[in-house]
């Protein structure tokens, strides 16, 4: 849970995860691709979906990072499908994409893998953490833009995501960590641009000058 610093600045944090979050609602969709990261609540969310048919087959990418070697030492993609194969997911429903290191390698990567096993795509249901849904849509309507991506997540409230994954203010630093790159890749060519509403900026711009600052680039 939050720790006294971290309770002052709960409001703003509410701000940028509701911000994050594009409530996208759910339709049938030619693939899944579940975004590797230290979440394994994603590849479970990822099963939910596939269980009630919104996709045919899933994509389980990621290689390694510096916070998920640790917990996922064969590698996030690799992970996520064990997760799913032990919730029911057949096996040749599952395409494993196992070295991508960012969300634009997950995307062409997976988008690669795809190709490969013949499975034409129109429409992609994003899975990802709940405050990684737009930066994830606006990376692939840049390097994807032919597809029309669905975005979702675990549907939890922050507090109880806060109290599940035992994150603490740390969970703070990535929350703002995410809105600097929907706010800064468009210029560098890695994502679309989202308009940033002021209430969203503002409170950005609060919690970055409280220190919350870790995950920034």
């Amino acid at each position: 849970m939050l720790d006294a610093r971290g309770e002052r600045f709960w409001a703003d944090v509410e701000t940028l995860w509701e911000y994050h979050r594009l409530r996208h609602p759910l339709r049938r969709c030619s693939a899944g691709v579940a975004l590797g990261c230290h979440d394994l609540s994603v590849a479970t969310h990822a099963a939910e979906l596939y269980h009630r048919g919104l996709f045919p087959v899933v994509v389980f990418t990621g290689g390694n990072s510096r916070e998920t070697c640790r917990t996922f030492p064969r590698g996030e993609g690799v992970h996520y499908r064990e997760r799913a194969l032990e919730l029911g997911v057949p096996d040749e429903a599952i395409l494993l994409e196992p070295h991508a290191t960012n969300t634009g390698e997950n995307i062409t990567l997976s988008r690669k893998v795809l190709a490969s096993a013949g499975i034409p795509v129109t429409s992609l249901a994003l899975v990802s953490m709940p405050y990684m849904e737009r930066r994830a849509y606006a990376t692939t309507r840049k390097v994807w833009p032919e597809v029309d991506p669905v975005c979702s997540s675990v549907p939890l409230s922050l507090a109880e995501y806060m109290k599940s994954r035992r994150h603490g203010t740390e969970l703070i630093d990535m929350i703002v960590g995410d809105l600097q790159r929907v706010i800064e890749y468009p210029e560098h060519g890695f994502a679309i641009a989202q308009d940033v509403p002021s209430i969203v900026y503002d409170a950005y711009q609060r919690l970055v000058a409280a220190g919350f600052r870790s995950r920034m680039l």
